[in-house]
């Protein structure tokens, strides 16, 4: 529940945009871990890492003033898919970091990493895949996302690590090319 609050608040009151940050530059969240992180273990649960790398992601919007370039478009973000690899525990009361950037985009997908670190220790690591609609419900493509929250940004993606690439089309996230249209090659059509 913790989080779910700190999410709202920084949906509504987001903070203050970081002069000349680029899509692909990273943003930096620096947390605390609360009682109400924790599970019966006395770790933080793994189903509240992801609801901190939700605040990680809306500071990053925020960080390219992107709530207010979102808002005014009605444009919303939202996962399609994620996956956490965990390293090491964070306790009760640690400070740790959450460094969220863009490895790139397609066609219809952002892909974000997001690394917990407490000190030099990377704790878990987060791969996303996003997407963005508008209020009616239609896909926004990426490339007017990233013209949008990016007056800097590259024509086109940087690479893909392969990783991530394999992850995506693993998960059948990736952008796929329209099948072609007409006879399939070598096969004759009826009259």
């Amino acid at each position: 529940m913790t989080r779910m609050l700190q999410l709202a608040w920084k949906t509504f009151r987001p903070r203050k945009p970081v002069p000349g940050m680029g899509v692909l530059d990273p943003s930096v969240t620096e947390m605390r871990v609360h009682p109400g992180d924790l599970d019966v273990l006395l770790h933080v649960n793994n189903g509240v890492y992801l609801q901190m790398a939700d605040v990680a992601r809306w500071n990053f919007v925020a960080d390219l003033d992107g709530s207010t370039r979102l808002g005014d478009r009605r444009w919303y973000p939202v996962v399609a898919a994620s996956t956490v690899k965990y390293r090491r525990s964070l306790q009760l009361w640690d400070r740790f970091r959450i460094t969220t950037r863009v490895l790139g985009w397609d066609e219809r997908i952002v892909y974000l990493e997001q690394v917990f670190t407490r000190g030099d220790d990377v704790c878990a690591t987060a791969w996303l895949a996003g997407r963005f609609l508008s209020k009616d419900g239609s896909r926004i493509p990426m490339p007017d996302v990233i013209a949008l929250l990016g007056q800097d940004a590259p024509p086109a993606s940087p690479p893909l690590p392969a990783e991530v690439t394999a992850w995506a089309r693993s998960l059948d996230v990736a952008h796929r090319s329209p099948a072609p249209t007409g006879p399939t090659p070598g096969t004759t059509s009826l009259p």
